[in-house]
């Protein structure tokens, strides 16, 4: 097996290790947060009805003029801000945070501790 598989398949196998204990349900769905080299994006899950409730990437126009580069933490910090102003819009008070399979470090941690601080229970 060539190593860009085996790093994929490690990649799916956190994954599935770290959300086969999350469930996003309505009363306290689910954020996934997804980072690339270039940018993060985030959105916020109702895993019974499957759909997405929320959502917020370095990449909208509001934030990305603001931003000097969208793959710092305070780019992370931004998108966790105007993620939890716009749950707080859709009266949604607590979320299960999904990592996915990043460690919970660096831009990961700095947009949930941005989302905590902005009062949304996590």
């Amino acid at each position: 097996m060539d190593k860009s598989k085996f790093l994929y398949r490690q990649r799916l196998r956190r994954t599935h290790r770290v959300r086969k204990r999350l469930k996003g349900v309505p009363e306290r769905p689910r954020l996934s947060v997804n980072r690339t080299q270039k940018h993060i994006y985030c959105q916020v899950i109702d895993d019974v009805a499957g759909t997405t409730l929320v959502s917020a990437s370095s990449r909208e126009k509001e934030l990305a003029t603001a931003l000097s580069s969208g793959s710092n933490k305070d780019a992370a910090i931004a998108v966790g801000k105007a993620l939890a102003a716009r749950v707080k819009a859709a009266g949604i008070t607590a979320l299960c945070f999904d990592r996915g399979c990043y460690r919970y470090h660096g831009r990961v941690a700095a947009l949930a501790d941005a989302v905590r601080e902005s009062g949304v229970a996590m």
